[in-house]
């Protein structure tokens, strides 16, 4: 059937008109060529739904907008070049068949099916910037989005291809060439919302570039020597990524619980990288990270303390991201921070390492005397880390709720292990596969060090007195042998 045989009757009343026109759309978006029954293709019809169709899209931008977006033109013009299009397409069709009823017939569909979407997408925004939708849907969105854009010119498209009885291969080639413009499009001027924030670039206050070195020495300075003849644990945690707030609050959260209740007050060190914390703690850099590990290497006691190391920010193989602007810092390695370790000294050592792909720092870090726990295995990504949260998935279900409830790292793990994995699957998330590897002295000396730490009779470890609680036999293995294999430790790996 041509499109000149197509024939619009307008309804008396407008809200007949109106009401019409989004049942048209309705049909259009599954497909259907009854859309060309209902259809009426008004002036008036295309000025109120091109206005609702901008509007709509105009309160989609606004919710999507972070704080202190401004309006965009150059946004409001690449939104308006696709309505004009299919208009000027609908005039093409007009003058081609001789039906002058076609000229609003492909834009007003078009603009019913967007002022839909786009009101869908707002009511999805909102839903989201409360809270209130499942949190494996976040990363899901933007797809969903694509695709209701994608849809509605599709549909379209189909449906003419339909009433013009088009053969199969034209209406496979216009609609996979129509998937790649819009695609391709709509990545360049993501962008280009209508709501814009303005990029403002990070400067550094003078203030802070005096401050820091103070912050970072009154911060090793606030470190305490060891107290012989008893084992101690110091604290030194991590946030590598600055613009992010979820890493700085998973570092502080730790060292306050290891601090509180798990006695490493006076001993413990946290390095922030974070866009707000200039002017109060000490950014976390290459240089940072080695001074902070020598001076514990040098307060501690190397036969009998131990180290908690914990680092958290984006990563990848072999790779922890600090980053923290204006200032262009080096990433760090797995390498480099084995070396750090081996040149401070520090013999007994439990780290932990919450990032993506962290799996892949455990061959380098592996030492008889050292416990090492990721967030993932070397090849996969672990999740959790969102503006809105206060800690990562790892984080929050091996610090704040494994450790408080079991008296072993390896517990803890276990536990925490599980925890990830359900909400990993509840979220739709491939599993992250946390790692925890155990070099062979540590294994032997762990459970002394560890009824230390968790011995829940004590106000704090600070406490512990009497030498002879962590015997001999299980923390020194006997005199020599610790003494034979700390001169190797720096050039062993399990």
């Amino acid at each position: 059937m041509s499109l000149s045989s197509l024939k619009t009757i307008s309804l008396q009343r407008f809200s007949l008109n109106f009401a019409a026109n989004i049942i048209a759309a309705l049909w259009m978006l599954v497909g259907s060529t009854r859309a060309f029954s209902w259809v009426k293709p008004t002036f008036i019809q295309f000025a109120l739904f091109a206005l609702l169709a901008l509007g709509s899209n105009v309160l989609f931008s606004w919710l999507a907008a972070e704080n202190g977006s401004v309006f965009n033109e150059q946004g409001m013009v690449s939104y308006l070049i696709w309505p004009m299009m299919i208009l000027l397409s609908g005039i093409i069709l007009a003058r081609r068949s001789g039906n002058q009823t076609l000229v609003f017939v492909p834009v007003v569909l078009w603009l019913v099916a967007d002022t839909l979407s786009a009101l869908l997408q707002s009511m999805v925004q909102f839903l989201g910037s409360y809270g209130w939708l499942p949190d494996w849907s976040y990363s899901f969105l933007p797809i969903l989005f694509l695709i209701l854009f994608l849809w509605q010119t599709l549909a379209l498209l189909w449906v003419f291809s339909r009433r013009l009885r088009t053969p199969w291969w034209e209406r496979i080639i216009v609609l996979v060439g129509a998937v790649a413009l819009l695609t391709i499009w709509q990545r360049n001027v993501a962008d280009q919302p209508i709501f814009k924030q303005i990029p403002v670039q990070p400067v550094l206050a003078e203030a802070a570039l005096y401050e820091q070195p103070r912050l970072l020495q009154q911060a090793l300075d606030s470190i305490n020597p060891s107290v012989s003849g008893k084992t101690d644990w110091y604290f030194m945690g991590v946030a590598g990524f600055a613009d992010q707030n979820v890493f700085r609050s998973e570092i502080n959260k730790v060292r306050q619980l290891f601090d509180v209740r798990f006695g490493t007050s006076g001993n413990s060190l946290a390095l922030i990288n974070n866009t707000y914390s200039w002017l109060d703690e000490p950014i976390a850099s290459k240089r940072s990270i080695l001074r902070g590990l020598k001076k514990i290497g040098q307060q501690m006691d190397t036969d009998e303390d131990v180290l908690l190391l914990t680092l958290s920010s984006h990563g990848d193989q072999d790779i922890i991201q600090l980053a923290n602007p204006p200032l262009e810092m080096d990433n760090l390695d797995a390498e480099w921070l084995r070396e750090a370790l081996d040149a401070s000294g520090i013999r007994w050592r439990v780290i932990v390492v919450s990032a993506c792909y962290s799996g892949s720092f455990i061959d380098e870090l592996a030492s008889p005397t050292t416990v090492v726990i990721t967030a993932s295995a070397a090849d996969k990504m672990s999740f959790g880390c969102t503006n809105t949260a206060e800690m990562t998935y790892f984080g929050q279900a091996f610090f704040a709720e494994s450790l408080r409830e079991n008296t072993s790292f390896a517990a803890a793990f276990k536990d925490a292990s599980l925890r990830v994995s359900e909400r990993e699957g509840f979220m739709g998330f491939e599993p992250s596969e946390p790692q925890m590897v155990v070099g062979s002295l540590m294994e032997t000396a762990l459970p002394a060090f560890e009824q230390v730490l968790f011995d829940s009779s004590r106000p704090s470890v600070a406490n512990i007195t009497n030498a002879n609680e962590i015997s001999d036999a299980t923390i020194n293995i006997g005199a020599d042998t610790i003494s034979n294999t700390a001169s190797n430790v720096a050039v062993t790996n399990e």
